[in-house]
């Protein structure tokens, strides 16, 4: 049998909340669906988003759950009764770093500040001069690897900050990191998913993907990928129509209105059930604290040392 499968059907990713915001809207126009492993901003699943984002699902967790747990952690966890927070202006870290704050007041805590990057900086000292004038005990910064180095490496030389906890988020949840922030970054902690947590197929496959690429994975949604790719293909096998001529073909809305309708799949995350709106995930998120052998080996710690379930 032939196999006419136009790739223009669907698209797994993107991999940013930034490029997903513009991007969605161009691709649903053209009938393409889009299945992203990693956008965890709100917005894109908002139900006031606009018809623009009818295409759109994702197989990653919402950032309201990821923000909340990263306040309740720094609230109810460690204590911490203040906190700042950092951004880089991309959809993806301002929302984020909202929802923390939000739920952080909302838990009792204050917000001493809000404050925002840019992706070129380097010199993040003026920032920090500023945060440290409202004396928080926390300062999270959902951002990414780059500018994530220079505020972990500067943020205990300013006067103030010495003694300061420092919390990212997934977007810093590389290896990546640990070259970028070096030692600074002991004792720091990152919210991610709870790797933990996923199915009983997930140790499976990090062997295939150790025995195949002589590593593991570095980026904390591979599974995500996984799950992601295994929902289209299993939306394909529903809707794909062979004709006459001994092609298979498949609609392009067909596809979208199978890919809404997943309900109970067993994935590598946990189980897979689509809103309305394209949440799909089965949302588990943790917080993970780096020890020396993490920078020193360049590893990820994988062992949560907080969840709230």
């Amino acid at each position: 049998m032939k196999f006419n499968l136009d790739i223009r059907c669907y698209t797994i990713g993107s991999n940013c909340s930034s490029e997903a915001k513009p991007g969605v809207p161009i691709l649903w126009k053209a009938g393409i669906a889009t299945v992203s492993p990693s956008n965890t901003a709100p917005y894109l699943t908002d139900p006031n988003r606009g018809p623009d984002y009818d295409g759109y699902l994702r197989t990653c967790h919402n950032d309201k759950v990821q923000g909340a747990i990263a306040a309740e952690f720094a609230y109810d966890k460690l204590g911490a009764r203040s906190a700042a927070t950092v951004h880089d202006g991309s959809v993806y870290a301002e929302q984020l770093a909202q929802v923390f704050a939000e739920t952080f007041k909302k838990l009792g805590g204050k917000v001493t500040s809000m404050e925002a990057v840019s992706p070129n900086d380097t010199d993040m000292r003026p920032v920090l001069t500023k945060i440290a004038t409202g004396k928080p005990d926390i300062i999270y910064y959902p951002i990414f690897i780059a500018e994530g180095g220079h505020i972990t490496r500067q943020a205990k030389e300013v006067a103030g900050l010495e003694k300061v906890t420092l919390m990212g988020a997934d977007g810093m949840f590389s290896p990546d990191f640990y070259k970028a922030a070096g030692t600074a970054a002991v004792g720091m902690y990152h919210s991610s998913p709870d790797f933990s947590a996923f199915a009983g197929g997930y140790q499976s496959f990090l062997d295939k993907h150790m025995s195949k690429y002589g590593e593991k994975p570095i980026a904390p949604f591979h599974a995500h990928a996984y799950d992601a790719t295994m929902m289209v293909l299993a939306a394909i096998d529903k809707v794909a129509v062979k004709g006459s001529d001994g092609n298979l073909y498949i609609g392009r809305k067909a596809l979208r209105d199978a890919l809404y309708a997943t309900k109970g799949m067993k994935g590598l995350t946990g189980t897979i059930n689509c809103d309305q709106y394209g949440d799909c995930a089965d949302p588990k998120i943790a917080v993970y604290q780096t020890a020396e052998e993490n920078v020193k080996n360049g590893v990820m710690p994988t062992n949560p040392v907080w969840k709230p379930y």
